[in-house]
């Protein structure tokens, strides 16, 4: 049997520092991560993680975790061999409740200097020009009853506001989420609630907190059946929740942290004003890339990432936009190469090991879509480019919603607007507007003539003619331009 590494430091010792929000894989594969290394080193032991979570669904990761003691299996699946480590960076994991009371009660804790949050790209209540939105139901909720929160910028608002009451220094904000400049997402959500309830108590966290970007970034499969027999291989069959995980990691942060902050430039994070330009180069290259994957190998019924990068005409589509179309408009970035970065993507995504599904990638399509595909295509087009390729992606992704594969079979739901994706899917097979007309994906995309009408070829090419006479098509043009 393999082995298995355990903290090395005695966790009886450990005090809390972080409350995180959102417990999900990426997490216990990258902050827990961080702070279990700290740890080992002897380090920041006053640090340690409280987990927490918003949504009903958080109970059971909650139940499952505190039966182990807040311990997490992380596996990285290197190619070269397996490893496997239990996590102890996180002591304890809040009630999760309607009214987030618990939630509130520990953020505002004195000892909490760091509130973290992986909440999904989805969960920042931004509408299509990346503004957060005051008047969607939970945040209008959470400004009708500030003392009972539902939502995670309402709990944080609360305990911001009770450390002021109390004279505690705030607590910094952290998003870990891949969004643009998620520090600035994340300060917009905690005041804009507050604004609909306490407008000073808004003013002053938008004054006093700080809310540092970040860029984040490892591949985390979901975890299914292949994980839970890959944990019992390594006796830990009784792990309900084992996460598994590439090798790689990275983590670009801006050091804007006036209550402290663990010593993470001791484990290769980079602390840099020019966050936003790693993130874009990430976003763009990697999250961009994923969805060029994605959408055809989603069509043609291909379950697995490293499979569709062995698929010649996926794998020369994904490489042939990335050069001509998202790598000339990828702003410079301080000490990287943006072509070796894009071979290292493709090299990522290659790893058989890491075996990510095609499912996962395609997963909540309209609120990934406004953040990885649409910018690239808008500053395409500023900079007078056609970006065929990308819309091409568009039409991809509208011939996925249909709900079918070209064997015919049954795609599931796979976004929470799956209904309303697969009616305008079909109504845009003749009218395309159906699809690029959804504001709160293409902005003012809708409004760009040139745009609409490769749109609306591509996607009567990709139902006549099947996704690789569409790919093909597109490589072929592509050839005779110089790389």
């Amino acid at each position: 049997m393999a082995t298995v590494s355990f903290p090395s430091y005695d966790r009886s010792k450990l005090t809390a520092g972080i409350v995180h929000i959102g417990l999900g894989n990426f997490h216990r594969a990258h902050l827990a991560v961080y702070m279990d290394d700290l740890f080992a080193m002897g380090l920041n032991h006053d640090w340690a993680i409280i987990g927490a979570g918003v949504r009903a669904p958080d109970a059971r990761m909650r139940a499952a975790l505190k039966a182990q003691d807040y311990l997490s299996t992380v596996i990285e699946l290197d190619p070269k061999g397996r490893s496997a480590r239990q996590i102890g960076s996180m002591i304890d994991f809040v009630p999760v409740e309607a009214d987030n009371a618990s939630l509130i009660a520990t953020m505002s804790r004195p000892e909490i200097r760091i509130v973290s949050l992986t909440v999904t790209e989805g969960g920042y209540f931004v509408d299509a020009s990346g503004a957060f939105n005051p008047f969607a139901p939970q945040i209008v909720a959470d400004g009708e009853n500030p003392t009972r929160p539902t939502t995670a910028f309402g709990a944080i608002a609360a305990a911001l506001k009770a450390r002021r009451l109390a004279g505690i220094q705030p607590f910094t904000v952290m998003s870990c989420d891949n969004l643009p400049s998620n520090g600035k997402v994340a300060r917009a959500a905690v005041v804009g609630t507050a604004q609909l309830s306490d407008p000073d108590l808004a003013a002053w966290i938008d004054q006093t907190v700080a809310f540092p970007n970040a860029m984040v970034d490892r591949i985390t499969p979901a975890t299914g059946p292949r994980e839970l027999a890959m944990a019992a291989e390594f006796g830990l069959g009784a792990d309900p929740v084992p996460v598994t995980c590439e090798p790689f990691r990275q983590w670009v942060l801006e050091d804007t942290f006036p209550a402290g902050r663990p010593a993470w430039e001791k484990l290769g994070v980079t602390f840099t004003p020019h966050v936003h330009a790693f993130e874009t180069m990430k976003i763009r290259i990697l999250n961009g890339g994923h969805a060029l994957i994605a959408y055809p190998a989603g069509i043609k019924g291909i379950p697995l990432v490293h499979d569709a990068m062995t698929d010649p005409l996926i794998a020369a589509f994904l490489d042939a936009v990335e050069t001509h179309e998202i790598l000339p408009i990828v702003p410079p970035v301080p000490k990287m190469d943006l072509m070796e970065y894009k071979a290292l993507i493709l090299q990522r995504f290659s790893n058989p090991d890491v075996a990510d599904t095609i499912r996962r990638l395609c997963l909540d399509g309209s609120n990934r879509q406004p953040k990885f595909i649409v910018p690239s295509i808008q500053d395409a087009l500023a900079a007078g480019h056609q970006s065929e390729g990308l819309t091409l992606l568009c039409a991809l992704w509208c011939r996925y919603c249909s709900g079918l594969t070209e064997a015919g079979e049954d795609i599931a739901p796979n976004d929470p607007n799956w209904d309303d994706l697969q009616t305008r899917a079909a109504q845009a097979r003749t009218n395309p507007m159906a699809w690029i007309g959804m504001e709160q994906v293409y902005g003012a995309l809708a409004q760009n003539a040139g745009f609409v009408v490769r749109f609306a070829e591509a996607l009567a090419f990709i139902w006549a003619h099947g996704v690789d006479a569409a790919l093909k098509r597109y490589i072929e043009k592509t050839r005779s331009r110089p790389r």
